[in-house]
């Protein structure tokens, strides 16, 4: 496994989280309080990063947050941006993707506010950024974003924690790197056997809240690594039509939380009635429990490891290459 890079970074991810947390809590950042609104924006993986984020921080903060793909924020500005007091945050793994770096450019140009970056790469987008946030260990040779999402999700988790002054809460994640390997050492085999499975041919990946993000960007490793029917869905959504899928070659995912684990835990049991695998990730009372202690808005990374292994797997299973998957480059640039 280890000629495969994919394999080592996903393994070796931890290591970029803690790095997330050191460069992210040693930053000037800015206040949530000087800002009506937050904008979090960024591309594929990172824009679903985005959805993650800008639900965490509207969570813990009581502010106003969205996410924006860098596309639509370059094209069409002004069905997203208003003139409150803007904080845009780009995340991008290059640093160079060309919507968001052009979407940032116009932002500083029209002076609408100040631009956080948190990148892989010192970059082009870096040297825009008011405020620089770059995860040198969590960059990458392959293609599908692991290691390098995992460390930007960390990042922005802290961001998030430092804009409220919750230094307790930070703290609390400092555990999250030796959470996070023995969740890879425990799980990593139940999650070679899913994924080995060919017998299941679409995947569906169920969160709701911060964990909606996540479940698309895990949906969309199942779809660039093994180009498999895999699809991203809020938990109660899924009863709306959705469910009409179900049979026994499908497997759903579902990333629960405390707060809902009842609501949700009961739409993985119909599902199980109707005949689908289930596999749930929580805290506790899982097919694959954290088990971690740490607060729950805190801990969102942990659910990122284990399903990127059971892509991984999925991957050789289907003689495919998981470092270079079909149609895909690392960096997406345009002529713009």
């Amino acid at each position: 496994m280890k000629t495969y890079h994919t394999y080592h970074e996903i393994k070796s991810q931890t290591k970029a989280w803690a790095q997330a947390l050191e460069v992210t809590s040693r930053s000037n950042l800015p206040k949530a309080a000087d800002y009506d609104q937050v904008v979090f924006t960024g591309c594929g993986s990172t824009y679903y990063l985005s959805l993650a984020a800008a639900a965490l921080y509207q969570e813990i903060t009581g502010r106003a947050a969205k996410a924006v793909p860098g596309g639509e924020l370059l094209l069409n500005s002004p069905a997203y941006l208003t003139n409150q007091r803007t904080l845009l945050i780009a995340l991008s793994r290059s640093g160079t993707t060309t919507e968001t770096c052009k979407a940032v450019e116009i932002f500083k140009e029209e002076k609408r506010g100040e631009v956080v970056v948190i990148s892989n790469y010192d970059e082009v987008l870096s040297h825009m950024a008011d405020v620089n946030i770059v995860i040198s260990n969590g960059q990458e040779e392959s293609v599908a974003q692991t290691r390098s999402f995992a460390s930007m999700f960390v990042a922005t988790t802290a961001f998030c924690v430092r804009m409220t002054d919750c230094d307790d809460r930070l703290s609390a994640m400092r555990e999250l790197p030796k959470a996070g390997e023995r969740l890879m050492e425990k799980y990593e085999s139940f999650a070679k056997e899913i994924g080995e499975d060919l017998n299941f041919d679409r995947f569906y990946f169920l969160g709701s809240g911060i964990r909606y993000g996540l479940a698309c960007e895990v949906n969309l490793k199942m779809k660039e690594m093994t180009l498999t029917h895999s699809e991203a869905f809020h938990f109660l959504e899924f009863r709306h039509g959705p469910m009409s899928m179900i049979d026994e070659k499908t497997v759903v995912i579902g990333l629960l939380s405390e707060k809902n684990f009842g609501y949700e835990q009961a739409v993985l049991d119909e599902i199980k009635e109707l005949g689908g695998k289930v596999v749930a990730l929580a805290e506790a009372k899982a097919e694959v429990s954290f088990e971690s202690g740490i607060p729950e808005n805190n801990r969102g990374v942990l659910y990122l490891p284990v399903l990127q292994l059971m892509a991984f797997y999925r991957s050789l299973a289907k003689g495919l290459n998981p470092d270079r998957p079909k149609n895909l480059t690392a960096v997406v640039k345009l002529n713009i």
